[in-house]
């Protein structure tokens, strides 16, 4: 297929862990004809990691190879494969993590994500992680987010949501402790959350989200009873967000309030702790759910499912949530002016 729709955005698509069903679903992806009429793909990772992704996966691709220094803006169909050719997959163990798949993530990432910051590309998507893996490989690594923000060079906020349908999970703390947390929280934090998750969604399309606050404590905290930061931290936060036009509303018990949203009372849920929306969504859909990392200025995509090691190789893999993580970064980037030919 030729590239008969310029309009259309550039999606730099990064292979993740080579231990688990990254290979696979990436290989499934390309083949999809339903993203490649939305999006031009350029793929990034080892030739050899993603035909044997492909091999499992019992799919047969048709990407044609392009140097790590070609312009995806220019290359002559619809999806090509930017082949680094620094990972041979013999000498992958599956189902393990390991300083050599880290390393072959951070890499594959490192170029998406560097394409999208030079203008070569209009979005970023990646196939699953393994943080252990990432952490052998580079012993600072934290998460996506300060990694991204490192080689983007953001110096501005920046987050994680959790997309399932059109219901977004966005959260205060992250990836820390759970003894943290409480300390963690003040007006100033969950204020700007707030102001962050207004700002992507808007840019997401929604014009006016709607966006509950989850309490902290149990029954939110129950007038002071078993907790006062629903009172004095959380409460504040949403009134000055309201105040500048943020249709925020809470805090509410988190028990509950993921069930209204379900139902279609709000467009978004802002938790307090990573797992606290992390559960509801995954329940809801573990294999529709998107991660997008918020503030930065291209779109990130992900699907919110992790490596599973358990049944790598096997190729039963579902690739729906990768998929709507693609549609997603479509979607977000055709919203925006594509980039530019050279």
């Amino acid at each position: 297929m030729k590239l008969d729709s310029p309009g259309r955005p550039v999606i730099a698509l990064a292979m993740g862990d080579p231990a688990g069903i990254s290979p696979e679903l990436t290989a499934k992806l390309a083949c999809l004809d339903e993203i490649r009429s939305r999006a031009r793909l350029i793929v990034i990772g080892d030739r050899r990691v993603f035909d044997e992704g492909a091999r499992v996966a019992g799919v047969r691709t048709d990407l044609p190879n392009v140097a790590p220094s070609a312009d995806p803006r220019i290359i002559g169909s619809d999806a090509a494969f930017m082949d680094l050719g620094h990972l041979d997959p013999a000498t992958v163990e599956r189902g393990v993590a390991s300083q050599a798949g880290g390393a072959f993530a951070l890499e594959n990432y490192r170029r998406a994500l560097t394409l999208a910051r030079d203008g070569q590309a209009d979005a970023v998507c990646f196939t699953p992680f393994n943080k252990k893996a990432m952490r052998l490989a580079r012993a600072e690594y934290d998460d996506e987010i300060a990694f991204s923000a490192e080689v983007v060079g953001l110096e501005t906020p920046a987050s994680e949501f959790n997309v399932l349908d059109r219901l977004w999970n966005a959260r205060v703390t992250s990836h820390i402790a759970l003894k943290d947390v409480a300390s963690r929280l003040s007006v100033e934090r969950i204020h700007r959350a707030l102001k962050l998750t207004d700002a992507c969604m808007r840019q997401a399309g929604l014009a006016e989200p709607r966006i509950a606050v989850a309490g902290l404590n149990p029954h939110a905290g129950d007038g002071g009873n078993f907790g006062r930061e629903e009172i004095d931290v959380i409460e504040p936060a949403v009134m000055a967000s309201r105040a500048e036009g943020i249709a925020a509303e809470g805090p509410f018990p988190a028990d509950t309030v993921f069930l209204r949203a379900k139902n279609g009372a709000f467009d978004a849920v802002l938790t307090m702790y990573h797992d606290q929306g992390q559960i509801a969504m995954k329940l809801m859909g573990f294999d529709r759910g998107v991660t997008i990392l918020g503030g930065f200025p291209f779109p990130i995509c992900t699907p919110a499912h992790g490596t599973a090691y358990d049944i790598a190789g096997q190729g039963v893999a579902s690739v729906g949530a990768t998929r709507a993580a693609l549609l997603l970064a479509a979607e977000m980037a055709g919203a925006r002016k594509p980039a530019p030919l050279p």
